[in-house]
């Protein structure tokens, strides 16, 4: 008897991973294009944006893909999976348009908070139909990839912005940009035709005739479901605040979190980052400044793509949790030399070089490895609640990070944003390493 665990490879693994991503993909976009567009709002069309308002609208999708991920996280347990793998491109879509046909500063705050609870519903879904639905041997590895395919929003979305910005060059396109979301939902929401409830989750419920449906409308005649450990009930939300769950929480969460601050503080602001910090020619000021400013953003971003390679490589080979440590402890050596080229004034190149080691490591190490790590250590009765849990830290440090990084560049420069950074960094190796201890994973 086959079941979806034993297969072999298929083509139809491949459009899973793909239509389970895109909300990887879309999350990585929001955060870039939010970055691109707040330059043009503050220096050309809203001169008087405050540092707070600032972090406020850089804040607002993250803010919502944490409310996303905790509420819809906790809902698939108990109400399944596919509903709300459908509406979340919606949700996705219908924040998107607010921005495109409201614009505003405040539009696009509430937009992009909308676009989040979708983003955020997604991931606690993206990684739970991955794990589920791929051969055990690929499965870890296909949770890192679909990680990693947003990798094809930092990159993608940073460069269409370039190109639409070299043709129209007007601080007025900036709400038009948001389409570039609208069409990636529009996309996603169409994958998700051809789709069916989770089969882990029907088991879950009693219902095994229709776990072998659904598994049977995706793999074809005579594949079945795989096997649970042992019933399981759903366990009440509390319980994951007790115990070993507890630990698991931290052990997700807090590094998460850490590099949340990373991914996000410094991806969002990138573009203002790279202006603060000089790294292009003194006589661009206005729109050509913050083109440039676009154009060596979407540079650093295409070594994201390396860094998960890496990652990915290294997984299936390495412990996770010293994988996850040493990403820490590299991206804040990074920041580290970052800071020293930045006082003493070093050439270009060697800025750019960290700006580069920092974004492989990061991404190759701590944003790979956390996302991998939840639906690996909690059971099935909470894995929804628990990854939700997970990435709902996490984004509470990614909107610390984003909120605060304007305030941060305003009171005391790129010194107090790279020593807080570097500093984030190390917290989220110490946890690793303590945490990875406590539940035996080293």
């Amino acid at each position: 008897m086959k079941t979806i665990g034993n297969l072999r490879l298929r083509p139809v693994h491949y459009y899973i991973l793909l239509s389970s991503s895109m909300e990887q993909i879309i999350g990585a976009a929001l955060s870039t294009l939010v970055g691109i567009m707040l330059p043009m709002i503050q220096l050309i069309v809203h001169p008087g944006l405050s540092a707070a308002m600032q972090g406020v609208a850089g804040a607002s999708g993250l803010a919502g893909i944490g409310l996303g991920s905790v509420v819809i996280g906790s809902a698939i347990d108990r109400r399944g999976y596919l509903l709300w793998f459908r509406l979340c491109p919606v949700i996705i879509i219908a924040g998107a348009a607010l921005v495109y046909f409201l614009p505003s500063p405040w539009m696009l705050v509430a937009g992009f908070f909308v676009c989040g609870i979708g983003v955020g519903g997604g991931y606690s879904l993206d990684s739970a139909y991955v794990s589920e639905l791929m051969p055990d041997r690929w499965r870890s590895f296909m949770v890192g990839v679909a990680k990693a395919l947003c990798a094809v929003g930092f990159i993608g979305a940073a460069v269409i912005c370039y190109l639409v910005l070299r043709r129209d060059p007007s601080p007025a396109v900036w709400p038009k940009l948001s389409a570039i979301i609208m069409a990636m939902g529009v996309v996603a929401l169409l994958l998700r035709i051809y789709w069916v409830e989770s089969p882990d989750w029907l088991l879950q419920q009693g219902r095994t005739a229709d776990a072998r449906k659904a598994a049977e409308h995706m793999f074809g005649s005579g594949v079945v479901p795989n096997p649970l450990p042992a019933a399981e009930k759903t366990l009440p939300f509390s319980d994951l605040f007790k115990g070993e769950n507890l630990k698991r929480v931290i052990f997700s969460g807090i590094p998460w979190a850490c590099e949340g601050v990373g991914v996000y503080g410094i991806g969002v602001f990138l573009p203002v980052l790279v202006m603060a910090l000089g790294l292009q020619s003194a006589s661009e000021h206005g729109m050509p400044k913050i083109i440039s400013s676009v154009e060596i953003t979407a540079f650093v971003n295409f070594f994201i793509l390396p860094g998960f390679a890496a990652g990915l490589w290294l997984a299936r080979r390495h412990s996770h949790v010293k994988l996850l440590a040493w990403g820490f402890i590299l991206c804040a050596a990074g920041l580290g030399v970052l800071l020293a080229a930045y006082l003493l004034k070093w050439p270009v190149w060697v800025s750019l070089a960290c700006f580069m080691l920092f974004e492989m490591c990061l991404n190759g190490g701590p944003h790979l490895i956390t996302f991998i790590i939840p639906a690996q250590i909690f059971p099935v009765a909470n894995r929804g609640a628990g990854t939700g849990v997970a990435s709902l830290l996490g984004k509470v440090g990614a909107i610390a990070g984003v909120f605060f990084m304007p305030m941060l560049l305003h009171a005391g420069g790129m010194t107090l944003v790279l020593t807080v950074t570097g500093a984030t960094m190390l917290l989220g190796a110490a946890v690793s390493i303590i945490y990875g201890k406590k539940l035996r994973l080293m």
